[in-house]
């Protein structure tokens, strides 16, 4: 692989990865991710 490939494989992975971590961050803030636990029904 050339440089610039090595570079441009870089630069999308890292667009990809941050966008994924920024848009959990938001969610989580943002309370659209709440605590699950609470909801689970125990009926076994």
């Amino acid at each position: 692989m050339s440089t610039e490939a090595i570079v441009m494989m870089v630069v999308a992975m890292l667009v990809i990865w941050g966008g994924l971590a920024l848009a959990m961050v938001s969610l989580v803030r943002h309370g659209a991710v709440e605590d699950r636990s609470e909801n689970v029904r125990r009926d076994l």
